[in-house]
């Protein structure tokens, strides 16, 4: 009996640790060094991809050279092409800023962008940090 209950117990573990989220850290950005941040990816109920981005030390768009005037985060998956997530808006003494997006698609890649219209489609500005 104990070892059926060690067994159980181990199988539980083992479901939990597979549930876990997913987390992305973006890379060291040549743009903006001190920039980073995490992506953490969760499934919710309805089988949908939660999003949610976490970005400290981005420095204020407008001190980039060229100056800039919006960071966009953007997502591509194996099933689609890239796709606007939303818009990052550092504030604080940390110059912090967060983002939760949802996706029915699986991101294989999350990336921030500086852009002078926040109405675009696809990125154009330099790309500023990077899960890949």
């Amino acid at each position: 009996m104990k070892h059926i209950k060690s067994i159980m117990m181990a199988l539980s573990l083992i479901a939990g640790l597979s549930s876990c989220t997913p987390k992305m850290t973006f890379r060291n950005s040549t743009i903006v060094p001190s920039a980073s941040g995490t992506v953490q990816v969760k499934t919710d109920k309805n089988k949908n991809f939660v999003l949610n981005i976490d970005v400290q030390n981005l420095a204020p768009p407008k001190n980039l050279t060229p100056s800039k005037n919006t960071y966009l985060v953007w997502m591509t998956s194996n099933e689609s092409s890239t796709k606007k997530l939303g818009q990052l808006n550092p504030s604080g003494k940390v110059l912090k800023a967060t983002l939760s997006a949802t996706s029915v698609d699986k991101p294989q890649e999350v990336f921030v962008t500086a852009e002078d219209n926040v109405d675009i489609q696809f990125p154009d500005g330099p790309t500023i940090l990077t899960t890949k």
